[in-house]
C-alpha cells in the first residue's frame, strides 16, 4: 500500500511502503532512548551519544533559539 497525493494536476505515489508486516516500536530501536518520554516529547539527535533522545525542551539552558529547516517544496 502507498500514500497517494496530488500536487496540482499531477498524481503519484510519494511515500511507498516497504513492508506489509506490522512494525515494531520506537523504543525497540537500538539508537533511540525514550526512557524519559512524556506527553509532548520529541526525538532529538544527541551527537555525543549518537542516539535519538526523547526530550521536552528543544533548546537546553539559557539559549532559546531553534532553527528548523523544513526543506524546499
Amino acid at each position: 500500500m502507498a500514500i497517494k497525493v496530488r500536487v496540482g494536476q499531477t498524481q503519484g505515489v510519494k511515500v511507498p511502503t516497504t513492508s506489509s508486516t506490522s512494525g515494531g516500536t520506537v523504543a525497540s530501536l537500538q539508537d533511540t532512548d525514550v526512557s524519559n518520554v512524556a506527553n509532548g516529547s520529541v526525538l532529538v539527535f544527541d551527537a555525543t551519544t549518537s542516539r535519538w533522545v526523547a526530550v521536552n525542551t528543544l533548546t537546553p539552558g539559557n539559549v532559546k533559539n531553534l532553527d528548523v529547516n523544513g526543506g524546499s517544496f
